[in-house]
């Protein structure tokens, strides 16, 4: 019967034994709005920490706990790394925090916004200025030709 008891206590265990959340070893650019985006996510980190406390911590939900507690650490270590990136505009060419509109090969346009991993949405419209895609757009200028996936792009506008 002890036994049945411990494998219970080793399940929950491992259940709570949460791995950090991986943090980027690049820069952690970020633009106005994905400051206040890390803000926010580390507030809702804090509240939902308090309130794993509250609730009795540990020997309550073993697993609301570590996942405050990660979520916690990812959110403080992204804010206390963050660079608020702002470089002046140079007009028609493509920097941090710039829009792109690009065309491909086969006639579709695509447009982006290059910001902080932690801002980046494709689905939106925003790439992370480490994607491949910004990489290979940054410092272009309008009418540029770049390779993306082995096929070309040309940058129609910049903003």
């Amino acid at each position: 019967m002890a036994v049945a008891f411990t494998r219970e206590e080793d399940y929950e265990a491992q259940a709570a034994n949460l791995p950090d959340r991986p943090v980027s070893t690049h820069p952690n650019l970020v633009t106005a709005t994905g400051l206040a985006a890390i803000d926010a996510e580390l507030a809702s980190a804090r509240a939902a920490y308090a309130a794993a406390q509250a609730e009795g911590g540990i020997s309550a939900d073993r697993t609301a706990m570590a996942r405050a507690t990660r979520d916690l650490r990812y959110w403080s270590a992204r804010r206390g790394s963050a660079q608020l990136t702002e470089p002046e505009p140079q007009a028609g060419k493509v920097q941090f925090g710039g829009t792109v509109e690009i065309e491909r090969e086969d006639g579709r346009r695509q447009t982006f916004r290059i910001v902080g991993e932690d801002e980046a949405d494709p689905a939106k419209g925003s790439v992370s200025y480490a994607s491949p895609l910004a990489r290979a757009l940054l410092g272009k200028a309008e009418g540029d030709i770049a390779t993306i996936n082995g096929g070309e792009v040309e940058l129609v506008a910049v903003r």
